[in-house]
């Protein structure tokens, strides 16, 4: 199933992360490339309100802000602080027009998932009135397992969706990432089951390197791994899904790189490849 064009590609700051927003504005325009998904890290120096009028220069559409969440804390005072930062990433989101923040969840070593989970519900849930206030939404992204002690106890589609229901506001739903979901044998039916409640709000693509030398920061190029790329997004897109295909590539081989070249490569395997 090739994409024939670039119209729904959107490319995360992150991705080309040795870039400045306004690289990365530049050489995205250049490349053909419509969208971005905004990091934090790549406007605290100037501000979302400098950011946003950038962004609104250059014409390219703001797919999603990155990231805020991490709820899960010992002490109420920082469950309170993960609270604000989220509730800041929305005004942030609302300052440079991205319509949804996307959640990192968090968890803690330590502590039982359960746990873990239920403070994860109930800091979304302290969150949504202010999304609602800025008409911007929250994106729970589901982790591959591999980060269930430290970085987020939300691993699976069913779980996200789980918690989407519990707090049952339209304003709250799910990004998909191939690499935390491709190894999911009930894949294909979350996504139908989030797409009919109306839940699936971002679809984030890389790959999975079958020989991957680290647990963060070396997916793959699209077509570099073992993901079923054109599949899932069939069953995004039978799903009802018809948003941004966003990629996002942490890689220290590939940061590294002439990131001018590299771009090149992403268009070139998502045009091929999803």
């Amino acid at each position: 199933m090739p994409i024939a064009d670039c119209t729904r590609l959107s490319i995360h700051t992150i991705t080309t992360k040795p870039w400045s927003l306004e690289q990365c504005l530049a050489g995205y325009q250049r490349a053909g490339v419509r969208g971005l998904t905004v990091w934090r890290q790549t406007i605290e120096a100037m501000g979302a309100k400098r950011a946003g009028q950038l962004i609104r220069a250059s014409g390219l559409a703001v797919t999603a802000l990155c990231r805020s969440g991490f709820f899960p804390a010992r002490a109420a005072a920082e469950r309170e602080q993960a609270i604000g930062d989220a509730k800041l990433a929305i005004s942030q989101a609302a300052e440079i027009g991205a319509p949804m923040v996307v959640l990192v969840c968090g968890a803690l070593p330590g502590m039982p998932l359960a746990q873990a989970r239920a403070q994860i519900r109930d800091g979304i849930a302290a969150c949504e009135p202010c999304a609602r206030a800025h008409r911007v939404r929250l994106a729970i992204e589901p982790l591959h397992p591999l980060y269930a002690a430290d970085r987020s106890a939300v691993n699976t589609m069913r779980q996200a969706r789980r918690l989407c229901e519990e707090i049952g506001s339209p304003w709250v739903g799910i990004a998909v990432d191939v690499y935390h979901t491709w190894w999911d044998d009930s894949l294909e039916q979350e996504i139908a089951a989030a797409g009919a409640a109306g839940l699936l709000f971002g679809f984030h693509l890389c790959d999975w390197r079958v020989d991957t030398r680290h647990p963060l920061n070396d997916r793959g190029l699209m077509g570099e791994g073992c993901i079923d790329l054109p599949q899932i997004r069939g069953w995004m897109e039978a799903a009802g899904f018809a948003g941004w295909h966003e990629v996002e590539i942490f890689s220290d081989s590939h940061w590294a790189r002439d990131q001018h070249a590299f771009l090149a490569d992403i268009i070139a395997a998502y045009t091929a490849r999803c």
